[in-house]
This record gives C-alpha cells, structure tokens and sequence, in this order.
C-alpha cells in the first residue's frame, strides 16, 4: 500500500492478521506523478468507483449503497434519483461484471479457506526445523493396511523413498494383494448398510474433526512432505491447508444440500428430490497433491454417506497412511474408510472391475486414467449398478502473453506456474505462447528470472526447485529434455544443482513448433516450451490445439482481449492476469474435460453429487376421510437406501 493512503484499511488488514507492505515513491517530483497517476490506473479494483462509473456507467444509487450491505447480501431499498435510468432502481444485486452476469455475495458467516502458515515469522520456522528433525527421526516407520477398523499386515513391505536423498528411506508400508482387497471390498459393503443411514449431520462433524487434526499437526504432516515427495516448505503447509478446505467445505456445502428439496409447490400434490449414497467408492489418488487430493475425494465420498477404499499413491504411501490415522482418530466407524497400499496394477484394476465397487473416484495420468473409463464401462458377472466413475488426469496448459501484458506480473507469474513444485502439477504452464511484437522483451526477462531459480534440497527453506518424485519420472523427463534438444533451441538450463537426487534442472526451449513434442506431451516436470504467436488469433489457435482443457493462463491489459479469450479459450479453469496454478477450494471449482477429465469440479458443491443418486419422491395428498399421520420414523426413512 502506498504510504500515507488508506489507513483504515491498512488497519483492519493487519487486525485480520494478513503482512501489509507500505513503500513511497523517493525521486523528482514529475516523474514519481507520472508514476502514481499510471499506477491509479493500473491499479484500480474492477470493482471500485472509477471503473464503474466511467466505463462500466454504474448509476449514482449503486455506488451510494453501504458496501455491508453488499458483502452480507442485503437487497436495501434505495429509490432510484430522477435522474437515474430504470436500472438503476434494481437494488437487490449489482452488475459490476462487463458481461451481463450477476455477482451473488455471500454472506460473512458462510465457509472461509483455511489460512496459510507464514514462514516469515521466526516462530513458524522454528516449529517447521523442528517437526522436519522429529519426522527424520522416524525414519523407516512401518505402517499397516486398514481393514474394516483392523491392522492387517502382510509379508511384503513396499518402501517410500527420499526423492532428494533416494538411499534414506522415509517409511515401510504393507503390501496389499488380491485377498486384502476383497476383503476391503467386503467390509466397505457391510459398513455401507449402516453408515448410508447415518444423519448427515454426523457425517458432516466427522469431516471438522478431521480437519481440526490435520490443522493440529500441520507442521509434523508438511515435514513429512519434504522429504517423502519433495516439496517445498510452502507448497508443503498449502497441500495440508487445502485438505482442512475439502474436508470443511464438503461439510458446508453437504448442510446445504442433505434435506430433501421440494420441486414446486402443486395444490394436492407434493414432489420431494433427495439423494441416496451410491455405495462402496473406490479413491485413487495421486502422489503430487499427497493429502489434498486424497482427501478430496474421500471426505467427498464420505459426508455423501458412502463407505470407501482409500488407494494412496505409492510414493506418497507413508502420507496416505498418516490420513487414515487421522480419520480413524476422528472415529471414523469400522469399515467406513478402509487402506489399501499396493500396486495399482494389481490391486487397483481388480477393485475396478469388482461387482461391489460402484464407483470410482481417480486423479492420475492420462494413460491410467483411460484404463479405468474402458474398464468400468464393463459389466460383469455379479454387478447390480452401473459404475459412476469420476476421472481427474492430466493438462497440457498455456499462458498466452498479449503485446500489452504487465511484464512484471507475467514473468513471476509464469515462473512459478512452470517451476512450482518442479512443474509436477497438471495445472502447470507447460507452454508459453508470446505475440511475436513482444517476444524478445519478455524472453530477455523470463531467462533472467529463470536464472534466480534455487535448485536443491526443499529442507532449506530457501529453495524454489527440488526433486522429481522419483527414478522412473526422472529418466522420462530426461529423454524427452535430450529429444527436445534435436528439435528445438535450448534456451535455458540450470547448471547448479546436486549430484545426488532426482533433480532436473529448470529447462526452457525456444523455437518450439505446434507439432512438436514438447508443445503435445505432458511433460511433468520443470520444463517450459516458448513459442512465438503472429497475432491473438494464431495465440488462441496455438493454445487450443491440444488433446488436453485444463488450465490455461492470459496476461493482457485490453479488456476486448480478454473478453475474447474467455470465451475462445478452451479449458476447464481460464486465469487471467495471474498464474495458472493454486486453485482454492470453492473460490476456483478444478477441473477440465476433453483428456483431462470428464467435466466435473472438484472443490465445488456439485462435486458431491456424483457421489450420489437423485431421487423423486411424489405423493398425492387429495384425500377423503381420515388417514393417521405418518410416524417420524416412517417419515425419515426414504431418505435413505433401503438395508
């Protein structure tokens, strides 16, 4: 905030606990004008005064009106001045937005995310330094399966390895085969008789209490992070932040939507939809969002009255199985959440293509993903429903850099979108496409930013880049770096980097074609292709052509291009001025569709009903004579699956 301007402001910003930077302009006086009049500019909210009253042409009644009336969602009845159109006397919503839709504010007392740990403070760091030296002193832990409330342990142990230092080896897990999986499928049938009849409520209360304990031991599970899937110490504390957000904001949003809701209101008739669990879910989830994903789909499962087999990723197993102590301390009941660590190969196909699984919830690669499409579109002996399947793979996302882009925002911007979390997210900018009139501006930047990258070991604090995941990613990754060498110009490499570890250098090629495989592969890892666009049209048709529609970003200062590009861009989450990754639970519902996934959006509250099956219940209450009234019990019960 600029020095001197805004002081109540600044103050209530600080109250709420958030960093506030002050800085003043120091130099002649002409120039430092020049400077705050193109920054008021800049600047301004598209929601302030200025933009709505010269270009948006908000009426004098709309900008008057108490802005608490705004945020608490308060229609006040304001009459509109003589001088004011017809539009200005609709005071129950305000259009700020350029393209017609109306903004809903939500009220102060609905859901709010989780807050982020501040590792600026020296208390935050200390207790960071401390739970990574309590977590190395653990090391090569043994963890059990779970099944139906019990540890199961079995002959073989899978090991979870340090991706920065592979001969330390974080912890053991136990090895589910063919038999551990028929009998998780089995308690997760029992459970589900009596669990898809619990009140919701409890289903809800069982979520918070999750996420009162993830926040409890949020330091100990971000250690765990580092070292088992080499993360930096932010995005580590984001991933457990994001996971307390899934399990409140399932719980919310499941409080909004569990009692049955009358269809319309019909003299001698009454017509209720409600919704029934489908059953035993099947999660599968990634290595790369080890915890909130994970938990993403589970609590969705969950507070949907389903009963789950929980599949943690095989080099995040130790994670996984932290979550199941977590959800087996908040009471989750016997056979409700069952854990099976394994191979997807062969544990996971086979609870696919098993006749009590009724639904399968994946985040994963293409190539997996696909498998399990094909797989549960099969009917098989024994099998009574057909499988719901919800399908989250991979991106190849683009940020396209306009002739008028804000430089400074953009190369931040697109270096953490490509470089965060050494690119091993499907969100991750893979491709920047740049109009050819601003191409050497912004590489000159881009490569010097690139250069500040810090590659090394994510205990150190101060590090941007570690490690792949492991061997098998870093060997790809690898090949196609080499293979992209023979077609394209290397612009950039970083040198210093450790020798042991699987480390890839940030990497930036120029010179890249549409075709290539460096603009079609999903890559997964810190590489970023440049490619040069004629005009926005070429831009938009470069960006889209693409088997994937997941992120992609747009950086520009004209409203008629960014107008275009929202509705020309194809991909499930289009960012504009700002990077392509950190989707927030309910405030960026994530998801795409062509081979990215099949539509839904995850972290928002229609998510949850692919976990569930609608129902119409319709009765004709026209009646002649007496007729007692239905007991309560009786009442309630067709709102849940029959035992």
């Amino acid at each position: 905030m600029l020095y001197g301007m805004a002081g109540p402001i600044k103050r209530a910003l600080v109250e709420m606990g958030y960093r506030v930077r002050e800085y003043s302009p120091v130099g002649e006086l002409l120039p430092g004008m020049s400077y705050l009049v193109r920054r008021l500019l800049e600047n301004t909210s598209n929601e302030g005064f200025l933009r709505a009253k010269f270009s948006e042409h908000v009426s004098a009644v709309q900008l008057l009106r108490d802005p608490r009336d705004l945020v608490n969602g308060v229609a006040a009845a304001v009459p509109a001045a003589p001088s004011d159109s017809a539009a200005g006397t609709a005071a129950a919503t305000v259009d700020f937005s350029r393209n017609g839709a109306t903004r809903e504010m939500p009220s102060v007392d609905t859901y709010k995310n989780a807050l982020l740990t501040n590792f600026v403070y020296p208390e935050s760091q200390e207790k960071m330094r401390t739970a990574l030296r309590e977590v190395r002193a653990r090391f090569g832990q043994k963890y059990p399966l779970v099944i139906d409330g019990r540890e199961v342990w079995t002959d073989k142990l899978l090991p979870s390895l340090n991706p920065s230092a592979p001969d330390q080896i974080v912890g053991f897990v136990a090895e589910a085969g063919i038999p551990e999986a028929e009998s998780a499928a089995k308690a997760a049938r029992r459970a589900f008789q009596t669990w898809g009849r619990t009140p919701f409520e409890e289903r809800c209360q069982l979520l918070e209490r999750v996420a009162a304990i993830l926040d409890r031991r949020r330091f100990e599970l971000s250690a765990v992070e580092v070292f088992e899937v080499g993360k930096a110490w932010a995005e580590a504390d984001g991933d457990i932040r994001e996971a307390m957000d899934f399990c409140l904001f399932y719980a919310y949003q499941m409080r909004l939507r569990g009692n049955p809701r009358l269809t319309q209101h019909v003299p001698g008739e009454e017509s209720y939809q409600h919704h029934w669990p489908r059953g035993v879910a099947l999660v599968i989830a990634p290595w790369n969002f080890p915890l909130a994903i994970l938990c993403g789909m589970v609590t969705a499962a969950l507070v949907t009255g389903n009963t789950v087999i929980m599949k943690p990723a095989e080099p995040s197993a130790v994670l996984g199985a932290l979550l199941m102590e977590i959800f087996e301390e908040a009471g989750v009941p016997p056979g409700v959440l069952n854990c099976l660590h394994g191979r997807g190969s062969v544990i996971g196909a086979y609870l696919v293509d098993h006749p009590d699984v009724e639904m399968i919830a994946f985040t994963g690669s293409r190539e997996v993903g696909l498998r399990i499409w094909e797989s549960a579109g099969k009917t098989r002996p024994g099998q009574r429903e057909l499988k719901r399947v919800v399908c989250e793979m991979g991106g190849k996302n683009a940020i396209i850099v306009d002739s008028d882009a804000d430089l400074d925002e953009t190369i931040v911007d697109t270096i953490y979108s490509a470089f965060g979390y050494q690119g091993q997210k499907c969100s991750a900018c893979s491709r920047l496409i740049v109009l050819e009139e601003n191409y050497e501006r912004v590489m000159q930047r881009l490569l010097a930013a690139a250069a500040s990258l810090r590659v090394g070991n994510p205990e150190d604090p101060g590090i941007t880049v570690g490690p792949v995941i492991d061997e098998t990613a870093y060997r790809r990754i690898q090949e196609i770096v080499e293979r992209g060498k023979t077609e394209a110009t290397l612009a950039f490499q970083a040198t210093h980097i450790p020798e042991k570890g699987y480390f890839i250098p940030p990497t930036i090629f120029t010179g890249v074609k549409p075709e290539m495989t460096l603009s079609q592969c999903e890559i997964f890892g810190p590489v970023l292709s440049v490619l040069k666009a004629r005009d926005l049209d070429d831009a938009i048709r470069i960006a889209n052509d693409t088997d994937y529609a997941l992120t992609a970003g747009f950086f520009s200062r004209s409203p008629a291009n960014i107008e275009r590009i929202k509705a020309e861009l194809v991909a499930g989450n289009v960012y504009v001025n700002r990077s392509c990754t950190g989707a927030v639970v309910g405030r960026h519902p994530f998801g795409g569709f062509k081979m990215s996934g099949g539509g839904t959006k995850a972290g928002d509250g229609d998510y949850l009903l692919n976990f569930l099956v609608p129902r119409v219940v319709t009765e004709n209450i026209m009646r002649h004579g007496f007729a007692p009234e239905a007991t309560p019990e009786y009442r309630a019960e067709f709102l849940w699956p029959p035992r």
